[in-house]
């Protein structure tokens, strides 16, 4: 990280800062926000960072650091059951096994380090004895039917060191596994991330093979199980121009169940999956319907937007904030319309494979996907 933190101190942003950057323009809370809070800084005050528990490794850092991470984030691969439409082979096996059978890749993912045992061991063994962990966050493919995810919980928790540490990963809410559940209550804390794109069938095609019935009923259940334990959930959600039209009944679920939500960021890849693809006319259905719920939703006009999204008790807010930064990204980004063929194309593929079709699912976009070739 040196030569990041060098171009940093210089004032620069590095070329990975552009998504946060982006986020920041229309009202959403980014990356870079959030990892500020964990470290005492806020965004709107500066003067904080004299207050930060971190400031004296800030002063002596200059862009060098002997400290021991105590945030990891550890990528254990793609070994995913599910195959969702935006999503890539480098992140689910169902979907790389497919791509490959219809030609739309020609060479398989490599193997996940963690699927080699040895070096599951050896990572397991250095985890174990680095000291002052605080929050181990898992990601690639669905973290529940992982291997590897078992193992490292039960290796820290033979290790002691589970009262100590945060534990955070997100489920597609295909699955269901009590021996995690049974683990996952032995540390700290746990920060559960449910993925959904929206509570009706059309979900079934996004987040290719669910069931909402099921997704439905594991989401009521991981908020149950959140909330008797006092773990941290929050629907995780990527908007693209298929599930957009639909959105709102995600803010819905979350406003009864009184839950946050929360996307990584404005989906960059793949390009043709963004929600720039739609034009004014169908754009201004959508943001009239966000408004109108935000307006009807929102308790108090915010004088400042919240960072810290996190926090049960403003999820009211939170949730207002996030989905104004939808009608700010709909209402002012261009629309590509290079993009609509790579699109066409690509579900085309999918539904050959799949035997379905995304206007059984989404009705409303029949005009607009006739006229661009469907």
């Amino acid at each position: 990280m040196h030569d990041t933190r060098q171009l940093m101190l210089s004032g620069q942003d590095p070329t990975g800062c552009a998504p946060c950057r982006e986020m920041e323009r229309h009202g959403k809370i980014s990356g870079r926000q959030r990892q500020l809070i964990k470290i005492g800084v806020l965004v709107d005050n500066w003067n904080s960072i004299a207050t930060s528990p971190w400031l004296p490794i800030f002063k002596n850092s200059q862009g060098e650091t002997n400290e021991m991470p105590v945030d990891w984030q550890i990528d254990l691969g793609n070994y995913c059951n599910s195959a969702c439409v935006f999503c890539v082979p480098n992140s689910s096996s169902r979907l790389a096994e497919e791509w490959m059978r219809i030609g739309l890749i020609n060479q398989m993912p490599l193997q996940s380090w963690c699927e080699d045992p040895d070096l599951l061991e050896r990572f397991m063994r250095d985890l174990v004895s680095v000291p002052n962990i605080k929050y181990l966050h898992f990601i690639g493919g669905e973290t529940l039917i992982t291997p590897a995810f078992v193992k490292i919980l039960s290796r820290l928790v033979d290790n002691g060191m589970a009262d100590n540490i945060t534990i955070g990963f997100t489920t597609n809410l295909t699955v269901w596994n009590e021996k995690i559940l049974s683990l996952l209550q032995n540390f700290q804390q746990v920060n559960v991330g449910i993925s959904i794109e929206c509570f009706d069938a059309l979900n079934d095609y996004i987040r290719y093979p669910s069931n909402i019935a099921q997704v439905t009923h594991n989401a009521e259940r991981w908020i149950d199980m959140a909330s008797k334990n006092q773990w941290l959930l929050q629907i995780r959600t990527t908007p693209t121009i298929l599930s957009i039209p639909r959105l709102l009944s995600v803010y819905e679920f979350a406003w009864r169940h009184k839950i946050t939500v929360e996307s990584c960021n404005f989906l960059q890849n793949p390009r043709f999956m963004n929600v720039n693809l739609l034009g004014h006319v169908h754009r201004q259905p959508i943001i009239e319907r966000f408004q109108n719920w935000i307006d009807s939703h929102q308790p108090i006009k915010p004088t400042a937007i919240s960072a810290n999204v996190r926090n049960p008790e403003t999820y009211q807010t939170v949730l207002c904030q996030d989905l104004s930064s939808y009608c700010n990204y709909l209402k002012t980004t261009p629309e590509n319309l290079d993009e609509w063929p790579h699109l066409i194309d690509f579900i085309k593929r999918l539904e050959r494979s799949r035997g379905n079709a995304i206007l059984d699912y989404l009705p409303e976009y029949e005009f607009i996907f006739r006229s661009k070739g469907y």
